[in-house]
């Protein structure tokens, strides 16, 4: 179904669908190799011609005024790598949005924690597999737990709201799933457990089938030890959530179990100035060359952009594509 251009100029599909929620990959570079992501230990290294912090700015302005952006969510690579991440995170937090928040793996927040709790940002995601060293140290091939650890603390005690984001694997970590939810809930973090998604050099291997673990069997671990109910959520989230009745809540993104393609608002920017409009298709349109123009020339140009980038998005289900996620914002 293709989309349209509506009055206001904010572009919207014929399943009501618009790009409200921006990811951005400040950069593309990752001090971890975690299994999943990328094969053979192999480190994500810097894209050639990266935006930088002022053109990445630039580049948000330009889709709050013509998409209707209101949320944005600094991601990686890792974000905090990239020697870009203050400038932008000052600039993103100048914009007047509505949400501003992080996704890391939290091995620099410590180093990072002032300048984010100062930014006044109100919630960050991080991302943590399991609470066993050696474990963490096998699936993330580098980092040091203790310091993720504390990095979550200083954020809690800068008075952000924490989640935890965990990928749960058959016969690697899903002996975790327990654990982490007892920790999260005992520090009132929203643990949300991501189903492994058919991407990357998953996509082309007999991994992905005997590692995923769905839905329904993270549900089943849970409810040996928890009662919890399904509770609502906003109408494009990610994640199904459950309460636990005098404990917290939990989230499942089931992107194979219970796609949510339907409902999906994301946009995704690319550290070197591409713009994704799904997961699950590779295509790209750069946007760099608009970002020196002026509103009237860039905004019409962008909405032609945008409108294609809409265009892509899947109808209903999650099909996955080679492309590696943490190279678009993930």
């Amino acid at each position: 179904m293709n989309p349209v251009a509506e009055e206001n100029n904010l572009i919207v599909d014929r399943q009501g669908r618009s790009f409200r929620n921006l990811r951005i990959s400040l950069t593309a570079a990752c001090n971890y190799a975690c299994t999943y992501c990328v094969p053979d230990g192999k480190r994500l290294q810097a894209a050639a011609y990266e935006l930088g912090a002022q053109e990445m700015i630039q580049a948000v302005r330009l889709l709050i005024a013509t998409a209707g952006i209101d949320k944005v969510r600094i991601t990686g690579g890792e974000p905090l790598l990239s020697p870009k991440f203050g400038e932008l995170l000052k600039g993103i937090m100048g914009l007047g949005l509505q949400d501003v928040s992080l996704t890391t793996n939290g091995q620099l927040l410590p180093r990072h924690a002032n300048d984010i709790i100062e930014s006044k940002m109100k919630r960050i995601n991080v991302s943590l597999d399991t609470l066993n060293r050696d474990a963490f140290r096998d699936i993330a091939r580098s980092g040091d737990l203790n310091t993720v650890l504390h990095g979550i603390e200083l954020m809690q005690a800068g008075g952000l709201k924490v989640k935890i984001n965990m990928v749960p694997m058959r016969g690697v970590n899903d002996d975790q799933i327990i654990p982490l939810l007892e920790y999260s809930l005992e520090r009132g973090i929203e643990l949300r457990f991501i189903e492994l998604m058919n991407m990357g050099h998953l996509q082309a291997s007999p991994v992905h089938g005997q590692q995923f673990y769905s839905m329904d069997e993270i549900l089943a671990c849970i409810s040996e030890r928890y009662g919890f109910t399904r509770t609502d959520a906003p109408f494009d989230s990610t994640a199904v959530r459950y309460e636990i009745p005098g404990h917290g809540t939990f989230g499942i993104i089931a992107n194979e179990s219970e796609p949510f393609c339907k409902n999906c608002t994301r946009l995704r920017l690319s550290s070197n100035g591409d713009l994704y409009g799904c997961l699950s298709n590779a295509r790209s349109q750069s946007i760099r060359e608009l970002l020196p123009l002026s509103d009237e020339e860039a905004v019409p140009q962008l909405q032609t952009i945008l409108l294609s980038a809409l265009g892509d998005k899947q109808s209903d289900n999650f099909s996955g594509e080679v492309t590696v996620m943490k190279f678009i914002g993930g």
